[in-house]
């Protein structure tokens, strides 16, 4: 199969799943398409399904990423020993790990084709890590707390890794407790890097998105949270401030520097 009897396979197979969308045809241009297939699987509910879906979608997404472009952390050069600052898109980082910032669901974002960066990370990595997700909370019987961090493979990312953190949602004044569980997100996040023996984090924005907390400080919290830690004896050598925004990039260029 090329890439477009792949997505097409794929959206049919979504489609098939689910009575109401079995009559819905599949449109002809690829940009529809993309878009269906992502929206397809940011809806679907963490069930099993077929190898031979999983091995399509996982030649298809990991062809997806190689055409965007793959950044090597590696390659890049730090603003600060073990301090790197990238603007880009985290999905398509090779690193040990990078963060997710996640919902206390833990199973990702259901909303279609959304923009952040929970929906993103479980778009491209594949259907098999909100599965995975879903069994965790499972197992842990309660919604993940704020502040704290869970590990799971990364399947279809180039990162061997991904770490969920759930951030706090600032619905009115900042507080104390807010900034203190920010600085938990970062602090579990290294920590479980750390038990892990891995060397390289990337870490998004956490909580400045949907969740409102402002970005200034929040930059300020991260970079504090992780020089803190960088003093230690550690595994993790090379953290990443990954931005999307030039907002962020501005503010952690300040901070850094």
């Amino acid at each position: 199969m090329d890439q477009d009897e792949r997505r097409k396979y794929l959206i049919r197979e979504l489609l098939e799943e689910n009575i109401q969308y079995r009559d819905m045809e599949v449109p002809a241009g690829e940009k529809e398409q993309k878009q269906l297939l992502r929206g397809l699987m940011n809806i679907r509910l963490p069930k099993k399904i077929s190898r031979e879906f999983l091995k399509v979608q996982d030649e298809y997404l990991r062809a997806e990423t190689a055409a965007k472009g793959i950044t090597e952390l590696d390659d890049l050069n730090p603003v600060s020993e073990g301090l790197y600052l990238w603007q880009g898109d985290i999905t398509t980082l090779r690193c040990d790990a990078i963060v997710n910032a996640a919902n206390s669901g833990m199973t990702g974002c259901y909303v279609p084709n959304h923009r952040c960066i929970d929906n993103c990370i479980h778009s491209f990595s594949g259907i098999q890590l909100r599965i995975d997700c879903a069994e965790m909370m499972r197992l842990q019987g309660h919604e993940e707390e704020t502040g704290k961090a869970k590990m799971t493979k990364a399947y279809n990312l180039p990162c061997r890794y991904i770490l969920h953190t759930v951030g706090p949602i600032i619905s009115g004044s900042l507080t104390k407790r807010d900034c203190n569980l920010l600085a938990g997100c970062y602090r579990s996040c290294l920590e479980l890097a750390a038990e892990n023996h891995l060397e390289s984090v990337a870490f998004c924005c956490i909580s400045t998105g949907e969740f409102h907390f402002p970005n200034d400080k929040a930059a300020q919290i991260a970079v504090n949270t992780v020089k803190e830690f960088m003093q230690k004896e550690t595994s993790v050598k090379k953290v990443d401030c990954n931005v999307f925004k030039d907002l962020d990039k501005e503010i952690y260029s300040r901070l850094l520097s």
